[in-house]
């Protein structure tokens, strides 16, 4: 094999992560608007009077289909070295999308919710898996910021899910939003199926090192090297038996934080912002400026982080959302409250980025997966909570100030999480413990554990 100069290989580097790169965030773009179209049908599914749906049920059945995230992100993680990161990924596609497409035919609020609930299983899966494959085929130096871009996807397709909802929802049943979710099986279902690499970890892993070295050399990386261990295998037992258990586990918290934020105010900023006095079109429009702050946010930050560190970034983020959540309390004008909504995308979607970032950095190629399907998959409690605290608060006779303390308080303990972590170099194999054969990157991977 003729050695590539650093040059070509950089520029290899970056063509070839930025088709990966792409595909993801169309994958994550369904995702999110999957997940965020129930927030911007809450209104109308309280409105559907054949259903008679309280504020209590409303926020139990937007926890059925985290639910099933959580169950798919643990079940994402143990497959991940079983049968690899595509198959994850187009299983889990073509899942939620046929799910998405039956919701919307769903005769009653129990068959609604029991789709909800199997298509999160779908949507869990994805996750995790797009993300450990994203930061495997980045460049060291580029990890966190294409990590930030490719799941910005998340909240464009929240933006989308606003944007339908205030089209299509004044004049059509809710049915239409979630109709909508059959697209990725003619859109990008065929283009993953054709463009889209396995993991070179994965292929390592079941010997497949042939083709573990042409991929290195189509997409410009290393080919991490077999695990030396039981310690290194990268499993889940591994991970919460081993010596970075604690770190994990603070880890896990911040992402339980980091969730119960983005899917409690995703599901009740609209309604929430009615209650404290906005009009149904103005608290639709919150949704829609609450996501384009996060991507923004979400990718000034993972530059940030790419060069300073994840660690003091992303408390940084989540102190953020503290103040924001609460200024949003202080009855603010209409464009004020739209600043401040934008700044609280950071704090909470952004955030979350953030941690998923710091979790794929923190642990190495072989461990990478099945540490992000715990974190996410645990952390899912707190996606599954946060829509039943917004509920419980928006039925009880607290007042609407209780939503912005309650999910400011949750975002502290984030952030407390997070301060805690340990410094620890990544798992990632010494370059002479790469598998043989393969030209090495000149560059060394930069640290997280800042």
């Amino acid at each position: 094999m003729t050695p590539l100069t650093s040059a070509t290989r950089a520029g290899s580097t970056r063509r070839s992560s930025a088709s990966i790169v792409a595909l993801c965030f169309v994958i994550i773009v369904y995702d999110g608007y999957d997940l965020v179209v129930y927030g911007a049908t809450v209104p109308s599914l309280l409105a559907y009077e054949p259903w008679q749906l309280t504020a209590g049920q409303i926020g139990a059945i937007g926890s059925y289909a985290l639910v099933g995230m959580l169950l798919g992100a643990l079940l994402s993680g143990w497959l991940a070295s079983r049968i690899g990161a595509r198959a994850i990924i187009l299983g889990s596609l073509i899942s939620f999308s046929v799910l998405m497409g039956l919701t919307a035919l769903a005769p009653n609020p129990e068959v609604f919710g029991l789709l909800r609930f199997l298509g999160g299983l779908g949507l869990g899966g994805v996750v995790p898996t797009v993300i450990a494959l994203t930061v495997e085929y980045s460049p060291p130096a580029r990890r966190q910021f294409n990590n930030a871009l490719m799941y910005s996807g998340y909240s464009v397709g929240g933006m989308l899910a606003a944007l339908a909802a205030l089209a299509l929802l004044p004049e059509n049943s809710f049915r239409i939003m979630y109709a909508l979710g059959l697209l990725p099986l003619v859109t990008i279902v065929p283009l993953v199926w054709r463009y889209l690499p396995e993991s070179a970890a994965f292929l390592v892993g079941k010997g497949r090192t042939d083709e573990a070295r042409a991929l290195a050399d189509k997409f410009g990386i290393d080919v991490p090297a077999p695990a030396a261990g039981p310690a290194s295998t990268g499993t889940m037992t591994s991970l919460v038996t081993g010596p970075r258990r604690i770190p994990l586990l603070l880890l896990v918290v911040a992402s339980f934080c980091g969730l119960l934020l983005v899917y409690g105010i995703n599901t009740w900023l609209p309604n929430i912002m009615r209650q404290a006095g906005y009009s149904l079109g103005s608290s639709l429009s919150f949704l829609l400026v609450l996501n384009l702050g996060a991507i923004v946010g979400a990718l000034l930050a993972s530059r940030a982080a790419d060069r300073f560190g994840s660690k003091p970034v992303t408390i940084t983020s989540f102190l953020l959302a503290v103040l924001a959540i609460l200024t949003l309390g202080t009855g603010l004008p209409l464009s004020a409250a739209m600043a401040v909504v934008a700044v609280a995308g950071l704090g909470t979607v952004g955030t979350q980025i953030l941690v998923n970032g710091y979790v794929a950095t923190y642990f190495g190629e072989n461990e990478r997966t099945a540490a992000l399907g715990l974190s996410l998959g645990l952390g899912r409690v707190g996606a599954i909570f946060g829509p039943i605290l917004g509920g419980w608060i928006a039925s009880s006779a607290l007042g609407v100030e209780w939503n912005f303390y309650t999910f400011a308080a949750f975002a502290a303990l984030g952030c407390l999480a997070v301060a805690l972590v340990s410094r620890s170099a990544a798992s990632t194999p010494h370059p002479s413990s790469t598998v043989p054969g393969t030209s090495q990157l000149t560059a060394s991977a930069s640290s997280e554990e800042l």
